[in-house]
């Protein structure tokens, strides 16, 4: 069998709405299909994983288009909410399923019982469903985000130019990190936010009212959703990646960073430290405690005002881009998987 039948959210391409799930579904499929898969989408809408009548009746019209006996794989953010469907179905189905992040809600775990096996984007998760539902060890298997190629950032000398892209959402942690940017404001620096201002309207006017009040606007740029080049030169035209997220299963947004050479102050929550990985010249980054400005603006300090610390951490990013998993083999490791399930 070398057809698979893939349920993912309406807009996994659209640019207004860039997401590491979304990004992954694509870069996947893309990958199968290169492998010689048949690959069938059935985008579903609806605001996953927050499912309404609508939604689920559009999931099942989805599931009613596989054919008895068929491949299976359902996105994690519309499988956690859709036991009702997906059970039910899985009877008739080879069901597996992708958990971007375990949601830990009703259901969820009856979807996961029904699923011939489960796939995570990390060890974290893996360990996180393990501990949490009555899984098989053998049946939940992990398939590391691939990376893009892409050339060295060359950097500045003193390493000012700060980066964060992400969804300007709480669970980022922007707030966090205006509130750490204040205690530097003594040292020289810029910093773009680059994500969607639309996800959490309300939070993303705190984050503008927050710059205001430290008195940052001339120094931190919200700029928006980018995706594609737009989003490769501002990669390339910055010194460091912050990322002071509140919740990660894995952090792709880190691992594009250091496909670059761009070192990484991150906070180390879930995945985080997986992504951030280490070389023989040691971490290509610096952890900080979650939800913890005073930590965060002490790492921004020791990166803007230690030289050696900038010159240790380029090379370890310099090194870990030279490991980074493809694409190419994030989509052999999902083929294996579905393999192993359509025998």
């Amino acid at each position: 069998m070398s057809a698979v039948h893939v349920v993912v959210p309406a807009g996994i391409d659209d640019p207004a709405r860039p997401s590491g799930g979304n990004v992954y579904d694509r870069r996947v499929c893309n990958a199968l299909v290169d492998l010689g898969w048949d690959v069938y989408e059935h985008p579903v809408e609806g605001q996953w994983p927050r499912a309404d009548p609508d939604a689920l009746d559009a999931l099942t019209d989805a599931l009613a288009a596989v054919p008895d006996d068929g491949l299976l794989l359902v996105d994690g953010l519309i499988a956690s909410a859709s036991a009702t469907a997906l059970a039910p179905a899985a009877r008739r189905l080879r069901l597996l399923v992708l958990v971007h992040l375990p949601l830990a809600i009703p259901g969820e775990d009856a979807v996961l019982a029904a699923a011939r096996a489960v796939v995570t984007t990390s060890a974290w998760a893996r360990t996180q469903l393990l501990d949490s539902y009555p899984l098989e060890a053998t049946a939940v298997h992990v398939v590391e985000p691939g990376t893009e190629p892409a050339d060295a950032v060359s950097g500045t000398s003193g390493g000012g130019n700060l980066l964060c892209v992400a969804p300007v959402c709480r669970h980022k942690g922007q707030d966090t990190l205006l509130s750490a940017l204040a205690a530097v404001q003594d040292l020289p620096w810029h910093c773009r936010l680059v994500g969607s201002l639309e996800r959490e309207p309300q939070f993303a006017d705190s984050v503008q009212r927050r710059s205001a009040h430290y008195g940052l606007t001339d120094r931190v740029e919200l700029c928006g959703a980018r995706t594609g080049p737009e989003l490769a030169d501002a990669y390339a035209t910055s010194d460091l990646l912050v990322h002071p997220s509140r919740g990660e299963t894995y952090g792709m947004v880190i691992t594009e960073a250091l496909a670059h050479a761009l070192p990484v102050v991150a906070t180390g929550v879930g995945g985080v430290p997986e992504a951030l990985g280490e070389t023989p010249a040691g971490r290509p980054g610096l952890l900080v405690s979650v939800d913890d400005p005073v930590d965060l603006a002490t790492a921004l300090r020791t990166w803007l005002t230690d030289d050696a610390t900038r010159g240790r951490l380029r090379c370890a990013a310099a090194r870990r881009r030279q490991t980074l998993p493809s694409w190419e083999t994030t989509g052999i490791r999902m083929a294996e998987v579905l393999a192993a399930v359509a025998r």
